[in-house]
């Protein structure tokens, strides 16, 4: 073979290299254009996607500025486009007392912390007050790391909620209201009934909080025991009054009151369980109270309370058939009986308010 023949060979095959990497480079610029085609699909899904959302979605970088926004986040704080919104930092939207809660989040986020939750109270365009409940990831975004936060519109519930509270506080005004009348109506038939009442709710309600129970427990058991020998206005003010023993029929009578107390509040529109703590106040946590023999955790927490208290206010005060036995003999009554006809956990909180926080029951 001459040289010539082998030149020819030569270029033929280098041409045939040639060809394959242009069909090669081909192949790749049409994977590439394909890529990008499905790439730029794939955005436009995705802000299809996010701008339905039902959220407000923004992604912010950790100086507070503004990078990306969804639809829903212009109409929250009401803006007609996305430049009136990126590039702007985020505390020109939240209220100026949510602006350290908002400092320490993003701080928290920042540091890998995930599903920071928290309400705010944001200012829209127009000046309008909002509330939303924000919840931030960190995430990488545009080749950084930045938070994004999925806001939720939550004024109507915030509304709903202040004037849930309003009714609620009318509710209680007529509630209290009406306790007083009664508190009033029982004094008038009976004085030392009543005194016995209000000093009982005292530290009825004194128990409730040294026992850590909530605002709402201790409210419903603290009126609750100012009205809990309510009953007793059913029986007559001889037997009330009757300097001695009783016998067995007044006696009945004067039992009967817890059961009385109930039917006179079991329709009384109340936030608290008032009949039914009065119904069981003389519950024991053995079952041998009355008038239905409940036992332990049968019986409300507030009418175990009532229990403790009740029994403390009666022997320490003066009767019309006996003098007063006095605070210790009180307080050795429930502690003899803890865990048996008390709770102990009311019992214990009784005696240590007594003989640790030097509490004394109330003059009436």
């Amino acid at each position: 073979m001459n040289d010539d023949t082998k030149t020819q060979q030569q270029l033929i095959k280098e041409l045939a290299e040639m060809r394959e990497r242009v069909t090669q480079l081909e192949k790749t610029e049409a994977s590439l254009k394909q890529s990008n085609a499905t790439h730029r699909e794939s955005e436009e899904i995705f802000h299809l996607l996010v701008d339905q959302m039902t959220d407000s979605m923004i992604i912010i970088d950790w100086d507070g500025t503004i990078r990306f926004a969804n639809e829903t986040a212009l109409r929250l704080v009401e803006v007609d486009s996305h430049t009136e919104v990126l590039g702007r930092n985020i505390t020109e939207y939240i209220g100026p007392n949510a602006l350290p809660v908002a400092t320490e989040d993003l701080a928290m986020i920042q540091a890998g912390q995930k599903g920071v939750t928290e309400t705010y109270k944001i200012i829209t365009a127009s000046g309008q007050e909002k509330w939303v409940e924000a919840k931030g990831i960190k995430v990488h975004f545009q080749g950084s790391d930045c938070d994004m936060v999925n806001i939720r519109d939550i004024t109507d519930r915030k509304q709903m909620e202040q004037d849930f509270g309003r009714t609620l506080e009318s509710l209680r005004k007529a509630v209290g209201t009406t306790i007083q009348v009664m508190v009033s109506a029982v004094e008038a038939r009976d004085p030392y009934t009543a005194g016995h009442q209000l000093r009982s709710a005292d530290l009825c309600r004194s128990i409730a909080t040294e026992m850590g129970l909530s605002r709402e427990q201790i409210d419903g058991i603290r009126i609750a025991a100012s009205i809990h020998d309510i009953g007793k206005l059913s029986i007559p003010a001889d037997i009330l009054g009757k300097p001695i023993k009783l016998n067995t029929l007044e006696l009945s009578l004067v039992k009967d009151h817890a059961r009385k107390g109930y039917e006179m509040l079991k329709d009384v529109e109340s936030p608290w369980p008032l009949a039914q703590i009065i119904y069981q106040h003389h519950e024991r946590m053995d079952g041998s109270g009355y008038p239905r023999n409940l036992k332990g955790e049968a019986i409300l927490i507030e009418s175990r309370i009532l229990a403790v208290a009740d029994v403390v206010e009666a022997m320490s005060s003066h009767r019309p058939y006996r003098p007063s036995l006095g605070i210790e003999e009180a307080l050795k009554e429930i502690a003899s009986h803890k865990g048996v006809l008390y709770d102990n956990d009311v019992v214990n909180a009784c005696l240590r308010l007594f003989r640790e926080k030097s509490y004394h029951l109330p003059e009436i």
